[in-house]
Formats: C-alpha cells, sequence, structure tokens
C-alpha cells in the first residue's frame, strides 16, 4: 500500500522553516544579487555616511551625529580596544570601531520595519569577516613573532611537563588556529538565524490566529504571538547589539595575542 502526503489546508498553522532565509535574486540572471545583498551594500554606505557626518567637521561641543559617533567611538575604545590591546589600542581603533558599527547595521536590520532581515543570519557574511581577522591574525603573528615563534608559543606553552605536549600541541594548534575563528563565524551567524526564525514564528501565530484564521478559540494565541512578537524584538535588539560587541571585542583579543605571546 502506498502513503500518500496530504496537503494542508488553508487555514491550518503553517510555522516558518529555513526557506525564510532563501531570497531570490533581484535582478535576473545575478544569483549573488538578492535582498540580503542589497542590504550588505546598503549597511556599508550607510557605516561610511554616518561616521563621515559624525568626523568630518568635529566641533568643541559636539552635538547630533558627532556625540552619538563619539559615545560609540567611546564605547569600543574602553571595552573593547584598551582592555584587551593596551598601549596598541589606538592603532586599532580604526579596526575594531569599523567591525563594531558594521556588524551592529547588519544586525540591527533585522529589526527595522519592512527590512526585517538581519544580514549577519547567512554564515557567508560572518564568515567573511572572521576569514579577514584570520588572516591579519596570521599576518601579525608571524610578522611580531616570527613563523617558528609564532607556531611554538602557541603549541608549547612553558611550564608543563613534557610528555603533556603530546596532548597540548596538537589542541592548542587546531583550538588557536582554526576552531576559534570558526566559532567567531558562527557565533554571530548561529545567534542572528535563532532570533530572527523565533521572531518569525510569534509573528505567523499573530497573524495567523487574528488576521487569517479569527476564531474565539484562537484569539488568545493571536494576542500571544503579538505580545511575544513585540517583546522579543526588544530583547533582539539587545543581542544584536550584544553580538557586535562581542564580535569585535574576540577580534581584539585575536589580534592582541599575535602581537604579543600568550604564554
Amino acid at each position: 500500500m502506498s502513503a500518500t502526503l496530504t496537503p494542508l489546508a488553508s487555514d491550518e498553522f503553517q510555522a516558518p522553516g529555513l526557506g525564510i532565509f532563501d531570497w531570490p535574486p533581484l535582478v535576473e540572471g545575478q544569483a549573488w544579487f538578492n535582498k540580503p545583498a542589497l542590504l550588505a551594500l546598503v549597511g556599508t554606505l550607510l557605516v561610511m555616511v554616518l561616521t563621515y557626518i559624525a568626523f568630518s567637521r568635529p566641533k568643541l561641543v559636539p552635538r547630533g551625529f558627532q556625540n552619538a559617533g563619539e559615545l560609540a567611538y567611546q564605547f569600543v575604545r574602553e571595552q573593547i580596544a584598551r582592555p584587551n590591546l593596551g598601549k596598541d589600542s589606538d592603532r586599532w581603533m580604526p579596526l575594531l570601531f569599523t567591525l563594531f558599527l558594521f556588524v551592529l547595521v547588519m544586525n540591527l536590520f533585522g529589526s527595522v520595519i519592512f527590512i526585517q532581515f538581519p544580514v549577519m543570519s547567512r554564515i557567508g557574511y560572518p564568515a567573511i569577516l572572521s576569514i579577514f581577522v584570520w588572516l591579519l591574525v596570521m599576518y601579525l603573528g608571524i610578522k611580531h613573532q616570527g613563523p617558528i615563534g609564532f607556531f611554538k608559543n602557541v603549541m608549547f606553552p612553558p611550564g608543563l611537563p613534557g610528555w603533556i605536549y603530546v596532548l597540548v600541541a596538537p589542541i592548542e594548534f587546531i583550538s588557536t588556529f582554526f576552531l576559534r575563528h570558526i566559532t567567531h563565524a558562527v557565533r554571530l551567524f548561529a545567534t542572528m538565524m535563532a532570533g530572527h526564525l523565533i521572531i518569525a514564528l510569534f509573528s505567523e501565530v499573530g497573524w495567523h490566529f487574528l488576521a487569517t484564521n479569527l476564531t474565539p478559540l484562537g484569539a488568545p494565541l493571536g494576542i500571544l504571538g503579538v505580545a511575544m512578537t513585540i517583546l522579543l524584538t526588544a530583547f533582539e535588539i539587545f543581542i544584536q547589539a550584544l553580538q557586535a560587541y562581542v564580535f569585535a571585542l574576540l577580534a581584539a583579543m585575536f589580534i592582541n595575542d599575535a602581537l604579543h605571546p600568550a604564554h
């Protein structure tokens, strides 16, 4: 006996799936140019314009965009650069500040009405940033510690019994040169993806039970869906800012480890 799949009725609730992360091309024949790519381009231009407005004509008493820009710059300097890079912090502030702002804007797109898609929920975007940080760390480590010293300082921390290096060396090698940079991207991607999916689920619940299938029994579920969507969106804004901070913070830590031996 062969089994057949019965299609869902139009009034049955269907939870959103991973298909909400797939976008068709905006230009025919250009598969790469979809909504996330457009948002990445817009976000890049937005960061450039906002920073230019904030810092191109500084005044003694900051106002408006300059005030907001200086607060953001001070936050990155005091909370990310100086605690991790010390005397080298000013040198790396342009990179860390740009990383923080770029990731923040890409994440906040997920909470902007009519846009509502966090670009970093597509793995390619955080992966590119993480690969850039990895290449920079490899270059700095070899330049400042030497090609042999860089790997030696990572894989053979001093003060351990000789026999234990058989275990420590491969673990440190894989962890320092690969795993932490992979998780640097995956952490940002997974957090943005999960948050967007959960908010989409509750918003779909609200829309389904209040707009398309309003019933006395379904109305409370719809109200709950709307309430949870609002609450989770507010919480997601905090998470989006937190993940931008964490991404820039880890980049600063990796750069410091390349400039100075960790052991």
